[in-house]
């Protein structure tokens, strides 16, 4: 059986921490075991649960979410950080950085930000696991905190190819496992039908996608596409 997250929530909007609760609900692999509204509280929480990872908001009522970091390393050090806050001033962000925050949310958050994250998060948890040596590309991917980028050997993409477009198309086109036809996948996408198939074509090319011919009963016969499998 895959191991389940625990996350513990630190947020002192009712309303907030509720959306990350169900974010999370949508996410498989990852479970709310508490939800701390304040600092106290959260120390609570911690010692308690000890969670495998805490999103934590800086502004809280009784104290700075960073006040929280030497005791989350002190009596939970096994729980990992995520910072999920409005606050952008540098010297928070130095701190975050300093202590070890694995990433830093600025709200408003979206749901597609919110799931990059804790999956970059669980697939450098699960490197972590292993035991040996690690190669050094894993090493090198524990520090990089993008996902789903193309291989080297496509840096330099065609015109009317843009890389940061491409590793969203990527990112949305995994979750595809029946297929999907361009129509649809600029819906999911956000992407006009003329561009999602011109980036799925593009992908099919370098053979990060495939394509099959989809004959219904009635119609004309729909292109679908694929993410690559291994």
């Amino acid at each position: 059986m895959a191991e389940v997250i625990e996350i513990l929530i630190v947020e002192d909007d009712l309303r907030i921490a509720d959306i990350h609760r169900r974010f999370i609900d949508r996410i498989e692999g990852f479970e709310v075991v508490g939800s701390a509204h304040t600092g106290v509280d959260a120390k609570d929480w911690i010692s308690a649960l000890k969670p495998d990872l805490i999103l934590l908001d800086v502004y809280l009522p009784d104290m700075m979410g960073t006040e929280l970091l030497s005791y989350i390393h002190r009596e939970s050090p096994d729980s990992d950080i995520i910072f999920i806050t409005a606050a952008s001033e540098v010297h928070v962000v130095k701190q975050a950085f300093r202590g070890g925050v694995f990433d830093y949310i600025l709200k408003p958050l979206t749901f597609d930000r919110f799931r990059e994250s804790l999956f970059s998060y669980k697939e450098k948890r699960i490197t972590l696991s292993t035991s040996g040596q690690l190669e050094e590309e894993s090493i090198h991917l524990l520090w990089n905190q993008q996902k789903n980028v193309l291989p080297s050997e496509n840096i330099f993409t065609p015109k009317g190819i843009d890389p940061k477009t491409m590793e969203k198309v990527l990112f949305h086109l995994s979750e595809q496992t029946s297929g999907i036809t361009a129509e649809k996948f600029g819906v999911i996408s956000g992407l006009s039908r003329s561009s999602s198939r011109r980036y799925l074509e593009y992908l099919v090319s370098e053979n990060q996608a495939s394509a099959e011919l989809i004959y219904g009963t009635i119609g004309r016969p729909e292109r679908r596409y694929f993410p690559k499998t291994s």
